[in-house]
């Protein structure tokens, strides 16, 4: 895994596997230090506010092997629209979204799973007594060993990323959320 993206050989494949379930484990405060965290890339694509536009999008999607959308967020102006898509292959949706001529950025964010007495207010909370700000966040559809994750953007997804695992939220990159068909 370079910078926190998983590699596309079988080889880097199960390099990143591992260290996945490395970065998984429970660390001393005194290990988080240069902590990257796995992080997921997400695509704003940018859209007139008009009838069938996002069925345009999310259609240039179907029948892609191996690029899922596992997330969606559409937040819209009178005259825009600005969708937020995670999918499991972001190399593919980039080249899908080129194809597509769609004026998109880029942004990597966090994808926390919220289990086993990890909540969004005890998120929040570690967060705020790190005083790092979310910006937004949102679902993901497809979820990884079936719980309940979510998606953020943060002022600095390292910190944040090291106080959460801190805190033993489970952080997953985009290998965790590839889709399995």
């Amino acid at each position: 895994m370079l910078n926190g993206r998983a590699c596309t050989t079988q080889a880097g494949r199960i390099e990143s596997v591992e260290r996945t379930r490395m970065s998984q484990a429970s660390m001393p405060a005194e290990t988080t230090i240069g902590y990257a965290p796995p992080r997921v890339t997400q695509f704003s694509i940018f859209l007139d506010n008009r009838v069938g536009r996002l069925f345009d999008l999310v259609r240039a999607f179907d029948g892609t092997s191996g690029c899922a959308i596992c997330a969606l967020s559409v937040a819209e102006a009178s005259d825009h629209a600005v969708i937020r898509l995670i999918t499991s292959n972001s190399k593919a949706a980039r080249q899908i979204l080129k194809q597509s001529n769609a004026t998109f950025s880029e942004r990597d964010v966090l994808v926390v799973e919220l289990s086993r007495g990890h909540t969004i207010s005890s998120l929040c909370l570690s967060l705020l007594g790190a005083e790092i700000n979310i910006h937004f966040a949102y679902a993901l559809m497809l979820r990884p060993n079936g719980t309940p994750t979510i998606a953020l953007s943060v002022d600095d997804t390292d910190l944040a990323g090291q106080v959460l695992r801190r805190k033993e939220f489970r952080l997953f990159g985009e290998a965790d959320i590839s889709d399995p068909h």
